[in-house]
């Protein structure tokens, strides 16, 4: 059998890319959330596996969360005598020692920023759900508009307006940069 896997990722919320790769499948397990904890259908997949059978996915990020995930997940595979094609690199679980050490670090090179990605994107939503902004905090309307002036006065050093209003010199410019836009 052809077991496919697929889960959301930070690139592919909805699973649009891997569906469409996993078409080929005799079977499809998908997972309802992109996070490292409770695979469910992972777990389900491992278990319905039998020898001789394959597992595609995606790329190596579709089915391990990380370094060491990968490597549990191919002993068991290897151990159960399964296989795992991973698309988009053209290579299967057994293949991965045929290559080269610099196509293999390569490979890793994309998964690790894979997870971090993920790992992101995830921790970014989580936050904007719970509220939080995202960025440096804005510079008060009051603090910018003297700094403004004292810029415009000529009469003080741009240290003197740091110390004055806490506007640094490049925050200044870029202020005055955008008020020389509008009058354009």
């Amino acid at each position: 059998m052809i077991y496919g896997y697929q889960r959301p990722l930070y690139n592919d919320e909805n699973m649009q890319l891997q569906t469409v790769s996993l078409k080929g499948c005799d079977q499809t397990f998908t997972e309802n959330h992109g996070r490292a904890k409770k695979r469910i259908a992972l777990e389900d997949l491992l278990m319905t596996m039998k020898k001789g059978d394959t597992i595609q996915v995606l790329r190596f990020f579709s089915i391990a969360d990380t370094t060491r995930h990968l490597e549990e997940l191919l002993k068991i595979c290897k151990r159960d005598e399964v296989t795992i094609y991973f698309i988009e690199e053209n290579i299967t679980s057994t293949q991965i020692l045929e290559k080269s050490l610099e196509q293999v670090l390569q490979f890793f090179l994309t998964f690790q920023s894979d997870i971090v990605k993920q790992s992101t994107t995830l921790g970014m939503a989580e936050a904007k759900a719970k509220g939080k902004s995202f960025g440096r905090p804005k510079k008060s309307d009051d603090n910018v508009k003297k700094a403004i002036e004292m810029y415009q006065a000529g009469n003080f050093t741009l240290l003197d307006i740091k110390n004055e209003t806490g506007i640094s010199k490049s925050t200044l410019y870029r202020y005055l940069e955008s008020i020389e836009a509008k009058q354009e």
